[in-house]
């Protein structure tokens, strides 16, 4: 039986074991958030099928005619994503995931699938990445505010005892 470990626990009681997910469908994990997708997900070889309607839900994408969307970005979807013909049936997760080179692990013992962060979406998050205007005391014991770097390289190193 799975068990809620350290990543969440909010979800766990610290002296039982709790079962991750229902003894029957597939637990997503993705984003923090641990996602059902119950009798709509079909685990067969190593794929993972799902209903269009959920990807919205667990990735947040959005399914338009150009593609699968999420905020500014679309991606054209190959027919092999889809288990029928023009669009249609079931989804495959898993090679969506790999299309987009989303790293994802499958418990096929518990029918688990954990999926990681989104390169593409990670790199636009570092790209575009604001530092908050801070105060601080360089070696000497003088104040700076962070602004006063704008356009410059810093470093800053931090530190705790904990």
């Amino acid at each position: 039986m799975s068990a809620n470990l350290m990543a969440y626990p909010e979800q766990r009681h610290p002296y039982a074991r709790t079962p991750i997910h229902p003894s029957e469908g597939t637990t997503v994990l993705y984003d923090g958030r641990r996602l059902n997708v119950d009798n709509l997900a079909v685990a067969d070889s190593g794929q993972l099928w799902i209903d269009p309607a959920e990807l919205n839900r667990i990735l947040g994408f959005e399914l338009k005619p150009e593609g699968a969307c999420r905020d500014n970005q679309c991606i054209p979807l190959p027919a092999e994503i889809w288990a029928g013909q023009d669009g249609e049936g079931p989804f495959n997760l898993s090679a969506f995931a790999d299309l987009i080179e989303q790293p994802y692990l499958h418990d096929a013992q518990h029918n688990v699938w954990s999926f990681g962060e989104i390169p593409a979406i990670r790199q636009d998050r570092l790209l575009n990445a604001r530092v908050p205007d801070l105060t601080l005391t360089d070696r000497a014991g003088n104040t700076f505010n962070l602004a006063d770097l704008k356009g410059k390289k810093a470093l800053i190193v931090t530190w705790s005892s904990w």
